[in-house]
């Protein structure tokens, strides 16, 4: 079913002077505006289109891709307040409305806050709320030990991080294994380490199996490659260090090179790592 505030590739079947219009299904023919529209459109092209209701409360195409859809959380810009609400930059040459009603707390133009997107019942019309709680699943989680999940990182707490997962739940990074620097709104990959008797998630951002630690084992050799067979890295370097020249955590990168070491294709000294 096509809804607006939603992303999806659709058929052109007319050109007029002022853009294209796409066939929507239910909600029959959009028009993508000739400036929201790829260059050299023709019918029977089918382009990727997200769809949203303009200031004059019609159904409008665009290919400009939107930060968060429907149903999705973003860490957003404030680009201005109003007297009904905030509005938010979401990518789009049409801010996301943010009403007062909506915020957990007042917002100020120039910060960025988290917000769930989603449909308002009373006029149809997309809009953003930063009372992010509401939206989030209060049922059991149902996930297993080691599953990959999307993660949106909402906040600090005394153990560590906050992170939506899946756009469902929270869950928590600890703070001891937390090895590269996150911000609030970071969307990236995680793993579930536990799920707890009362329903709480556990998680880690690099799962350190042995197809993971392959893969660092194949960076670090193409890296060593790369620079003439050496890199200044070592179990003492710090941890920052490393992930910045390899993307890894400084756990991953000791146990990658102390497995290239036992297989006899590196050497270890106090300034660095060598090829053999």
């Amino acid at each position: 079913m096509i809804q607006i505030g939603n992303r999806y590739s659709l058929e052109i079947v007319k050109e007029v002077s002022f853009g294209v219009y796409v066939n929507a299904q239910e909600l029959g023919q959009v028009l993508v505006p000739t400036k929201l529209a790829p260059k050299n459109a023709q019918v029977g092209d089918v382009i990727e289109v997200f769809l949203y209701i303009d200031s004059d409360d019609k159904v409008i195409g665009t290919t400009q891709k939107p930060y968060a859809q429907v149903g999705e959380f973003a860490y957003l810009k404030v680009a201005a307040v109003s007297q009904y609400g905030a509005f938010l930059d979401w990518g789009l040459d049409k801010d996301l409305f943010l009403p007062f009603g909506e915020q957990h707390k007042e917002v100020e133009v120039g910060r960025s806050y988290l917000v769930y997107v989603h449909i308002n019942k009373a006029d149809e019309r997309i809009v953003a709320s930063s009372k992010v709680d509401k939206f989030l699943d209060k049922a059991p989680a149902n996930y297993v030990v080691g599953q990959e999940v999307n993660l949106i990182i909402g906040g600090t707490t005394d153990l560590g991080y906050k992170a939506i997962v899946n756009n469902q739940h929270w869950g928590v990074i600890y703070e001891n294994e937390v090895f590269q620097k996150l911000r609030f709104g970071q969307k990236l990959t995680g793993f579930v380490k536990t799920v707890r008797s009362d329903g709480k998630i556990d998680l880690v951002l690099q799962q350190g199996s042995k197809k993971e630690l392959d893969k660092y084992s194949s960076l670090i050799m193409d890296k060593l490659a790369k620079a003439d067979g050496f890199l200044p890295l070592h179990d003492k370097t710090d941890a920052d260090i490393i992930y910045a020249q390899l993307g890894m955590s400084k756990k991953a990168f000791k146990k990658s090179i102390g497995g290239l070491f036992k297989g006899g294709q590196i050497t270890i000294s106090k300034d660095g790592i060598r090829l053999v």
